[in-house]
């Protein structure tokens, strides 16, 4: 298929070349023209403008739309609903809120233009590994451009299916699902960040408690100097808490221990706020999840051993960079 990718940041310039990988014609637009020029090197078609992009595509047209959500996401669809035609194809993949989606949706519509939101899952190793995908959107829509979400996304991975789906099959073992109609793809992967915030928390506090074992108070009756290194790649074995993110913490602790280069300062893409404020709209306990989106908003204050962990991880799956902090504690 042809596709544009609007937005050439750390994982759209991944999935543009993905795509590329995959057999996919990709046309390239970001307002930084060296990114689209790194990706011109990898075979894409070059676009100076997003109405350039469109031009350089075949009706119906398709576009993914992978920039920073809020503004320049509702800068980027409202110009795509003047230069799009009925048929075409606009697809959200950033981290937008999913009833901004619904919103969306309805205003493209209107022109007969069909919109699609997918979460993503993946981060800066996307390209190698694949991304897990989320879609929301009109059946016929998904099915129409369902061969990019099957290149993008990871197939089995060698992971077998679970036990009991009795050959079920479909897209869900491959690595890319559509969710529902408008909205329920982001809708999920907002659950998905939620669910991770709370991870992420509970391996930090883990690896602060064997850590300050080390200096446990002499009524504490105990004293262990742990290699957190060692332990984290025991665990990575045959453990029932082994995870994508334990891996990521393994590597972080081999690479240095003491995780000095870490401020602790741990930001939120949103995600997890949303997930909060839907629990409180079904009166539906969170409160892990809200704990951890908390302890997020506390990291900026003060940072703990815990803290520089959640920054190794968020370092780790998406390349973000914490800004340097001041006050450590431990």
């Amino acid at each position: 298929m042809k596709i544009a990718m609007i937005g050439l940041g750390r994982m759209g310039a991944n999935m543009a070349r993905r795509l590329l990988q995959g057999g996919h014609e990709v046309v390239a637009f970001d307002r930084d023209l060296q990114n689209v020029a790194a990706v011109e090197a990898h075979g894409a078609y070059a676009a100076t403008s997003l109405a350039d992009a469109v031009v350089k595509l075949s009706p119906p047209r398709v576009v993914w739309v992978m920039v920073p959500a809020g503004a320049p996401t509702e800068e980027v669809f409202e110009r795509l609903s003047e230069l799009l035609s009925p048929g075409d194809i606009a697809i959200d993949g950033g981290n937008s809120h999913f009833k901004d989606d619904i919103r969306r949706a309805a205003a493209l519509a209107a022109r007969g233009i069909h919109y699609v939101d997918a979460g993503t899952s993946g981060g800066v190793w996307g390209l190698e590994r694949g991304y897990c995908l989320m879609v929301g959107g009109d059946a016929a829509a998904f099915a129409c451009i369902e061969p990019i979400f099957r290149t993008l996304a990871p197939g089995n991975a060698g992971i077998a299916p679970s036990l009991q789906r009795d050959g079920r099959g479909g897209s869900a073992e491959q690595g890319y699902l559509h969710c529902g109609p408008v909205g329920a793809g982001h809708f999920v992967k907002m659950i998905h960040n939620g669910i991770e915030y709370g991870l992420m928390q509970a391996y930090a506090e883990g690896f602060d408690i064997l850590r300050g074992a080390a200096s446990a108070p002499d009524q504490a009756g105990y004293r262990y100097d742990l290699d957190l290194a060692d332990i984290a790649e025991l665990w990575r074995r045959g453990s029932v808490v082994t995870s994508w993110l334990l891996d990521l913490s393994a590597a972080a602790l081999a690479g240095s221990p003491t995780l000095a280069e870490y401020s602790g300062h741990v930001e939120d893409s949103g995600e997890g706020r949303w997930t909060v404020q839907t629990a409180i709209e079904q009166a539906v306990p969170a409160d892990v999840l809200t704990s951890a989106l908390y302890t997020r908003f506390r990291s900026r204050q003060e940072h703990t051993f815990a803290e520089r962990i959640l920054s190794a991880m968020r370092r780790g799956f998406g390349g973000h960079v914490e800004p340097p902090g001041t006050k450590t504690k431990r």
